[in-house]
Order: structure tokens, then C-alpha cells, then sequence
């Protein structure tokens, strides 16, 4: 009875020795366990990690470094391609202008060409229509006068000047006309 005397007797809030050491030997067990076994394990674990995530953020960030210079020679390639479409712009403007310029010129040229080559053909057509027109009116006019007069007038040197004289004086007759009719 005096294990139920001496039970009674202790305390509740001291522990009972015993239970204590066995208690710390367990707890010691579990730590040295613990200690060797799952801390490494689990400590390579976490470095691990914290390798693969410091990596990973130096990758990402040569990676963001890596597109950002790549963006600005994007960009730098950009603003000399624009520049090189506006230097072929203008140069093709210039080039237009310089070409539609000659293309005037040339057609001014063509025209002034044509109009003299026309105003030429007209003169020679002129002078053959005058030249073809003496010898007809001479013709008629010759024989006219040879059946007015009654004989042939064949001489060709003579009716060769009266024809010119005729002609002159009603080309003087016209001339004249034409001087009195532009001075009113």
C-alpha cells in the first residue's frame, strides 16, 4: 500500500522519472535519426530547388535581356527600312519628274517637227499647185488667144512671157486687193 501511499502523494504536475528518461533516450533516438537520415535528404532537396528557381530567374532574365535587344535591333531595322522606303519614294518621284519633264519636252519638240514638216509640205504643195496652175491658165490662155486671134500661137519663149505677165499682173492685182482689204 505504500506504492498507493506514495502515489498518492506525488504531485500531478512533476513528472515521474522514469517515464522522462525513457522519454528523452526515445526523443534523442528519433533526433539522431532524424539528423542523419532525413535532414540531408531533405536539405539537398531545398537547395535543389533553390537552385533550379535561382536559375530559372537568371535564365528568364537573360532571356528577357536577350529579347529586348533583339527588340531594339527590330526596331533599329525598322526605322532604316521606313527611311530607305521614303528615300526610294522620293527618289522615284524625283525621277518621275525629271522623266515626265523630258517626255514634255520631247513631245513639245515631235509637235514643233511635225508642225514645221506640215507648214513645209503646204509651201511645196503651194508652189506645185501655183506652178501646175501657170501652165494650165497659160495653156488655156494660149489657146484662147490663138482662136480669138485666128492663128496658132506656138512660140513657146513668147507665150511664155505673156503667160508670166498675165500672171504677175493679177498676182499684183491680188496683192493689192489684199493690202487695201487688211488696211480697213
Amino acid at each position: 500500500m505504500m506504492n498507493l501511499a506514495a502515489s498518492e502523494a506525488q504531485s500531478p504536475l512533476l513528472p515521474v522519472w522514469p517515464e522522462v528518461v525513457i522519454g528523452l533516450i526515445a526523443f534523442g533516438i528519433v533526433f539522431f535519426v532524424f539528423a542523419k537520415k532525413l535532414l540531408p535528404a531533405i536539405n539537398k532537396a531545398l537547395d535543389e530547388r533553390r537552385e533550379a528557381i535561382e536559375g530559372g530567374i537568371e535564365k528568364a532574365e537573360a532571356a528577357q535581356a536577350e529579347a529586348q535587344q533583339t527588340l531594339e535591333e527590330y526596331r533599329v531595322q525598322l526605322a532604316e527600312a521606313r527611311h530607305e522606303a521614303a528615300r526610294l519614294r522620293q527618289e522615284a518621284q524625283e525621277q518621275g519628274a525629271v522623266l515626265i519633264a523630258e517626255m514634255r519636252e520631247e513631245g513639245q519638240r515631235q509637235r514643233e517637227e511635225i508642225i514645221a514638216a506640215g507648214h513645209a509640205q503646204i509651201e511645196a504643195d503651194r508652189r506645185q499647185a501655183a506652178q501646175s496652175l501657170r501652165q494650165d491658165v497659160g495653156k488655156l490662155a494660149t489657146d484662147l488667144a490663138g482662136k480669138l486671134v485666128g492663128e496658132s500661137l506656138e512660140d513657146v519663149a513668147r507665150q511664155s512671157r505673156t503667160i508670166d505677165r498675165f500672171l504677175d499682173e493679177l498676182e499684183g492685182k491680188a496683192a493689192s486687193a489684199e493690202s487695201s482689204g487688211a488696211a480697213r
